[in-house]
């Protein structure tokens, strides 16, 4: 019989979805398994990395499925974006259409991987279903004092023609597009998260299955600072300024201070003044630049302001500069400089001739005329008036005291994380439910008028944002019925992927975001699987709104999920020649471009992307080999966390191995399908070895999986096979043709999360009716899995002189007389006295002799 796996496949796949062997409900007398997978951008094909990804949760869903849990596994689109929208314009079609005829034929290629998604529960973000209750949410959350709108300067991307979020500019540029990030000044609305900074990084004590990694990068974004905060009194004016500073026990070497342009003071300072022109200009220039640019930027610039504060310790008068490497969305946007202890104000003072007082030293005094580099190690105070010779980190408690008793600082905690600006001047995207009266304000729509909907006739010109039209603007108020305008920024996409792991709880529950009781009994996800690239993005802001819907009433528990595997990039080698930065495969003919004739040189390996011509279709790849197969290379060629490096060859030797198991099972049809029962316990001889392999290859896989380290788990299968290879040829009697039939069972239990297709199918030629995908996963016995016979090394004053075979129960006297019957072990010992043996059961045996 061939190994026809497009038949095959296509069959199986149909009846799950024939059967609804997939479809989960609530079950109080199972044990609960919420699996999940950071569900996909319809962007048009399902790439590598999409099936890599999707590969892991379904192996994990699949084996918890026959571990008895009651498992969730859903799928649905993040639909909403502004790709969407750009391929309108492109393509003269509506964002809808093109995203849901993608949507469609990415369904198509994930039903061919054959996936255990319960499809009844598929939801797309983009559906009025879906996002009338996040616009419920905005509103509930904007009458809890956590969504607010304000003036502020904002991350524009000009390409993309929308704000970002801090979290959305990657090194100064669009995370989505990698175009140049400027600021600009914009009415926006704003998430409340900081008011759950603290227990955001309290709560990740909470999170043993969470990558350390992760976590970290969290913790960095969130940015915990515990200091104080100092007020410098202005000289000649009554404005004061509170800086915050992690370094208090430095205040005697503040010798100027730092203002962020943005800062109030900046212009105040300058203004009616013979600084106010080129300060204003200065303001401006820093001011349009991406905050990571500034951070970035080598070059220390500032700007004087003509005026002085007074160091409330030393009494000085320092001056105060516009810098550029100040920012406002960190402290209070003001620093008191230090340049002997902090690197960036060193090279400041240098670049501008300003004074550097050394407060701490080592053992050995800093001469500061010879200092090169800021000192920024521990050590004791100098110059610090009563506090000299006190260690620095106690001298920091002590001078917040003596200033709070001056009533010019106090003890204080500040956070690098800010709220979470969620505006976005674009159409693709919820509408924000608000209008704008004159007579009112801002008044939220009424829930019974929900959902607001995106007009259809909108146009996509690629300028502006396609919302603002006059009959989508024009409304009245839901407070006093008067003419009103309607919002026209929608959401930030991240709003959608921050709650619908909740949605598939309930995905058509009508009387709210989702349904309690359900969300209760799913929730929260068991095992989320996804890239690391979310960690300070659709992650945090998960948790945030996991904490937020708690505080509502919606939910009782305080984290979305309990654990995270982050799998690695799907990589592939690039080809280049002279005239071409990146070539696809078939551009090389030879070794050289077929383009341009010239020779060709492969790359390095990098993550597949379509800029580089260097990615790999799915669908020829499913074509060719079959989904068992290709899933086989993804989960086997590398632990799930690593990158996986693309090997065609590597696709087709799990294609070999599929062919193997296919023809050692149908090779013994027969058998599976006799009377015979399979054997239940060893009978010695070759029934023995047979259970060993089988019980050693069940537990072995178990482990594995359980831990995610999915590709040694295969491997153990391939073992498995290879042996089970040899026994074939080597069954003389009834036990052991029934110890073999019982092997061939658990091979094929074994195979169902890998390659479930083939599983499946060589159950039913097997002679089994239920779906293998529900069968219980098979059971080992540890004792079955040892050697009867063990290795035992001996030692004749410490040099191993021979090794013995013999049986594991094996006692000390009958290991003694085989070793010294032994001829190596004689020769070593003739002629001389045994002075001292001594025996570790089972692995050696030393004989000391004189």
């Amino acid at each position: 019989m061939k190994y026809d796996f497009t038949q095959l496949e296509a069959k199986w796949q149909k009846r799950w979805e024939e059967n609804r062997v997939f479809e989960a409900s609530v079950d109080q007398n199972l044990p609960k398994y919420y699996c999940l997978e950071m569900f996909p951008y319809p962007s048009g094909n399902i790439h590598m990395g999409h099936f890599r990804n999707y590969a892991i949760g379904d192996a994990i869903a699949r084996h918890k499925f026959m571990r008895g849990f009651n498992v969730l596994h859903p799928i649905g689109w993040d639909a909403f974006g502004l790709p969407a929208e750009n391929a309108a314009k492109d393509n003269k079609k509506h964002p809808a259409e093109w995203t849901y005829e993608n949507i469609k034929n990415m369904r198509s290629q994930l039903h061919r991987m054959g996936l255990s998604y319960d499809w009844s529960r598929e939801i797309a973000t983009c559906d009025p279903d879906y996002y009338r209750w996040e616009q419920e949410l905005f509103i509930k959350m904007w009458e809890a004092g956590l969504a607010y709108k304000k003036l502020s300067k904002v991350n524009w991307c000009e390409s993309c023609g929308t704000v970002l979020a801090n979290e959305q500019v990657d090194d100064g540029f669009c995370w989505r597009c990698g175009n140049l990030v400027v600021q600009k000044e914009l009415e926006q609305w704003f998430f409340k998260i900081t008011d759950y900074s603290e227990e955001l990084l309290d709560n990740m004590q909470n999170l043993p299955g969470w990558p350390e990694k992760v976590l970290t990068m969290q913790r960095n974004w969130i940015g915990k600072s515990v200091g104080a905060e100092i007020t410098f009194d202005i000289w000649n004016r009554d404005e004061k300024i509170t800086v915050f500073s992690t370094r208090p026990d430095t205040i005697y070497g503040a010798t100027f201070m730092l203002l962020a342009p943005e800062h109030p003071l900046s212009l105040q300072l300058i203004a009616a003044t013979e600084y106010e022109h080129d300060g204003v200009e200065f303001i401006k220039e820093i001011s349009s630049m991406s905050r990571e640019n500034r951070l970035t930027d080598k070059e220390k610039r500032g700007f004087f302001t003509g005026s002085f504060c007074i160091n409330p310790l030393t009494c000085e008068e320092i001056p105060i500069y516009i810098a550029n490497y100040v920012l406002t969305d960190y402290g209070t946007g003001a620093v008191m400089a230090v340049p002997a202890h902090d690197e960036r104000d060193f090279d400041f003072a240098k670049i501008y001739n300003l004074p550097i007082r050394v407060v701490i030293s080592p053992a050995g005094e800093i001469v500061e005329s010879e200092l090169n580099a800021a000192y920024t190690g521990s050590g004791a105070l100098v110059n610090s008036d009563s506090f000299d010779g006190l260690p620095n980190e106690d001298a920091q408690s002590a001078i917040v005291e003596l200033l709070e008793s001056m009533g010019a600082g106090k003890k204080s905690i500040s956070y690098r994380l800010r709220d979470w600006g969620v505006s976005r001047q674009r159409y693709w995207g919820t509408p924000i439910p608000f209008v704008y009266c004159d007579k009112c304000g801002i008044v939220p729509v009424k829930l019974e008028d929900l959902p607001i909907l995106l007009p259809k006739n909108a146009v996509f010109t690629g300028a502006g944002n396609p919302l603002e039209m006059q009959e989508f603007v024009e409304t009245t108020c839901p407070k006093c019925g008067g003419a009103a305008r309607r919002e026209t920024d929608t959401m930030d996409t991240f709003v959608e992927s921050s709650w619908y792991y909740l949605r598939y709880c309930s995905p058509k529950y009508d009387k709210g975001l989702f349904d309690k009781e359900e969300a209760a009994y799913w929730g929260p996800v068991d095992q989320y699987v996804g890239g690391i690239e979310h960690a300070v993005l659709h992650l945090l802001y998960s948790r945030f709104f996991t904490k937020v819907l708690r505080d509502m009433g919606w939910l009782s528990y305080d984290e979305p999920f309990l654990n995270l595997l982050t799998q690695g990039m799907v990589c592939k080698e690039t080809h280049r020649s002279p005239n071409h930065n990146w070539l696809y495969p078939k551009d090389v003919k030879n070794g050289k471009c077929s383009i341009c004739g010239e020779r060709v040189t492969v790359g390095r390996v990098e993550k597949m992307s379509k800029s580089k011509h260097n990615v790999v279709d799915p669908d020829e790849l499913l074509d060719a080999y079959g989904a068992d197969a290709l899933r086989l290379f993804s989960l086997f060629a590398s632990p799930p966390e690593k990158e996986i490096e693309w090997s065609d060859s590597g696709v087709e030797g799990c294609f070999r191995f599929a062919n193997r198991v296919f023809r050692l099972v149908d090779a013994h049809i027969g058998l599976l399908n006799s009377d015979m029962p399979p054997l239940s316990a060893p009978k010695g001889g070759k029934s023995s070895e047979i259970f060993r392999h089988t019980h050693a290859a069940i537990m072995k896989v178990t482990a594995d999986i359980e831990r995610f380290q999915l590709n040694t788990a295969i491997a153990a299968i391939m073992e498995f096979v290879n042996a089970l290879y040899i026994f074939q040829n080597e069954l003389k009697e009834d036990d052991d043709k029934g110890a073999f039939k019982a092997a061939l069972i658990s091979l094929i239990k074994l195979l169902a999360p890998f390659t479930p297709h083939l599983s499946e199918e060589l159950w039913e030629q097997a002679g089994f009716t239920r779906f293998v995908s529900r069968l219980q996963w098979p059971t080992y016995v540890e004792s079955y899995t040892i050697l009867d016979n063990v290795c035992i090394a001996v030692q004749v004053n410490g040099k191993v002189r021979a090794e013995l075979s013999l049986a594991r129960d094996a006692s000390k006297d009958e290991v003694v007389k085989a070793a010294l019957q032994n001829s190596r072990v004689k020769a070593h010992i003739d002629g001389k006295v045994i002075v001292k043996q001594i025996y570790v059961p089972s692995k050696l045996l030393s004989i000391v002799v004189e």
